[in-house]
């Protein structure tokens, strides 16, 4: 399958996850956060979009596509070969207070000398530790959709339903096209990555955002637009292999945070 990589829009073994509960009054409400899934983040210019909130205990983290920090090619989609900026990396998130890339699945494939193909090429998460002070405006729920309810450690299957949240500046902040709704066109390379189709596909600017199945559990991250089997398609990394990677090779000891939302559930039946 031939894929191009999201590029960011600038300014001109399966392992079942602990997921970690959410008490209402760990968090900010959700209508007042101003740090969560869905806000832009920007990597020297690059901008993506933010997934899930994740933790370890000590520290509270946002996840987005490793991806976002590349220096390379938009066609540079392999981690083991890309390049991307380093660890310690400043992000804005648009706070005032700069988060901290500690966490880039390209930098620790390369590191460990990772030689899987299907690892390589579609292991595309990063996680930004954030400041203290944006710790306690932070909330863990999906715009629009609420949740998530849990990680997904069984895949999808051809047809099942998806759901995201992008919110890409292309878009001129117009919300209603941010929720977007789709059907899997089933699981590739051993599980690693799930080709999707939604309505509308995700764009520049939106990569990194979350995607959940049709239950409001966390399924992946946007991670690349193909060119086949489907024209406008787009390929979303396995969230749950991706975090079960990082924990496995030195990384965050982090999982991801359900919402304080409820789960609203798919639209129009589908």
């Amino acid at each position: 399958m031939k894929a191009r990589r999201l590029a960011a829009a600038t300014a001109a073994s399966l392992v079942t996850l602990a997921i970690t509960a959410s008490g209402a009054s760990a968090w900010a409400p959700a209508s007042s956060a101003t740090v969560h899934p869905g806000i832009q983040t920007y990597t020297q210019g690059a901008q993506c979009t933010a997934n899930f909130v994740y933790t370890d205990g000590a520290n509270t983290y946002l996840g987005q596509a490793a991806h976002c920090s590349s220096t390379g090619g938009s066609t540079e989609t392999n981690g083991c070969s890309a390049q991307s900026l380093p660890d310690g990396t400043a992000v804005d998130i648009g706070t005032g207070h700069n988060a901290t890339m500690v966490y880039n699945s390209w930098n620790a494939m390369k590191r460990v000398g990772e030689t899987n193909p299907d690892t390589c090429q579609y292991n595309d998460l990063a996680l930004l530790r954030l400041d203290p002070a944006d710790v306690a405006n932070t909330n863990p729920s999906i715009p629009f959709w609420g949740g998530p309810t849990g990680v997904n450690t069984a895949g999808t299957s051809a047809g099942d339903t998806v759901l995201s949240y992008g919110n890409s500046s292309l878009r001129l902040g117009v919300t209603t096209l941010s929720p977007k709704q789709g059907k899997s066109l089933g699981d590739d390379a051993g599980g690693w990555t799930h080709t999707v189709y939604t309505v509308t596909p995700g764009i520049p600017g939106d990569s990194g955002s979350a995607f959940m199945d049709s239950t409001g559990k966390a399924l992946g991250v946007l991670s690349t637009v193909a060119i086949a089997p489907l024209a406008g398609s787009n390929g979303v990394g396995d969230v749950a292999k991706e975090v079960a990677w990082m924990q496995a090779h030195g990384g965050p000891g982090a999982n991801i945070v359900n919402g304080t939302e409820p789960f609203t559930g798919s639209l129009l039946g589908l």
